[in-house]
């Protein structure tokens, strides 16, 4: 005898006897048999996936997805939430009360130009000048931005050009616009440059113009004989030749008499010649130079 494939199979003939009495055909079919335990009903289908628009799929309201959180944009000058005030052109300090003490320079938000023949120590005294002052302060070399232009570079000891002079003057326009912008964030600046008193075109017009009216020049003036030894240390295209520097230091003695402070730093070292920097900035400040 055979049964269907899936059939369940009739119990095993006992010795001596005929099939089981208690089998029956209707066990070949699923479903309830008299005196059997009930057949779980087989599990639901699971639901469908949000957005299923077939057969199955369920006919009532899609839930609302979940709020998204969006992001306003930055507002304009601003980096992340902190807002930058513009620069503008650095104003005349207004002079002290007569009553008033004499104003402290190390606390004062100032745009100092030092000036001064290569070699006199432009560079060392304001990295150290603002190094050490108390409050937040800018160094800004026009020689190091001069510089940035790799490839192309008008070196103004291979020749004083059109393109040397167009690369010093966008240099001295992005020193005074560097300097506007630290100013006006509450941080002090000092620039360096070899200003000539002689020569309007690497002249103080153009860093009035630049950075303010508000900018107090000091003349760094030490003696021939320091600066060619000074220079004498130099390296690479900072180094002149000593009749260069001669002549430099020569044009830079039209400053006496120009009305402007001047610090003969020949016998001083760096940290000397910073506080006496600060000494004159007091004076400029409580006085402000006419140039």
């Amino acid at each position: 005898m055979q049964h269907a494939v899936g059939s369940p199979l009739p119990p095993p003939h006992q010795p001596g006897q005929g099939p089981a009495t208690g089998w029956s055909p209707a066990a070949h079919h699923p479903g309830a048999q008299p005196g059997a335990a009930p057949v779980p009903p087989p599990p639901p289908p699971p639901p469908p996936a949000p957005g299923f628009t077939g057969p199955g799929a369920a006919t009532g309201p899609v839930p609302p997805s979940p709020p998204q959180h969006t992001v306003a944009p930055p507002a304009p000058d601003t980096t992340g939430h902190v807002p930058l005030p513009p620069g503008g052109p650095v104003a005349v300090p207004s002079a002290p009360p007569a009553t008033a003490t004499a104003p402290d320079p190390t606390t004062t938000t100032l745009a100092v130009l030092l000036i001064g023949p290569a070699g006199a120590g432009k560079t060392s005294v304001a990295q150290y000048w603002a190094d050490h002052r108390r409050v937040p302060t800018a160094h800004i070399s026009l020689d190091d931005v001069r510089e940035w232009v790799r490839s192309g570079f008008a070196d103004p000891q291979s020749g004083w050009n059109d393109h040397s002079e167009a690369q010093y003057r966008l240099a001295r326009r992005t020193c005074g616009f560097a300097a506007r912008n630290f100013l006006a964030n509450g941080i002090s600046c000092i620039l360096d440059d070899a200003v000539f008193p002689d020569r309007p075109v690497v002249g103080l017009g153009g860093w009035k113009r630049h950075v303010g009216p508000g900018l107090l020049p000091v003349v760094l003036l030490p003696g021939l004989d320091v600066v060619l030894e000074r220079n004498a240390e130099r390296t690479g295209n900072r180094r002149l030749t000593d009749e260069e520097v001669a002549r430099i230091h020569g044009r830079m003695a039209g400053w006496y008499g120009s009305g402007l402070p001047i610090i003969d730093n020949s016998q001083l070292d760096v940290p000397s010649t910073a506080r006496l920097l600060d000494d004159v900035l007091a004076r400029a400040i409580a006085s402000p130079p006419n140039w």
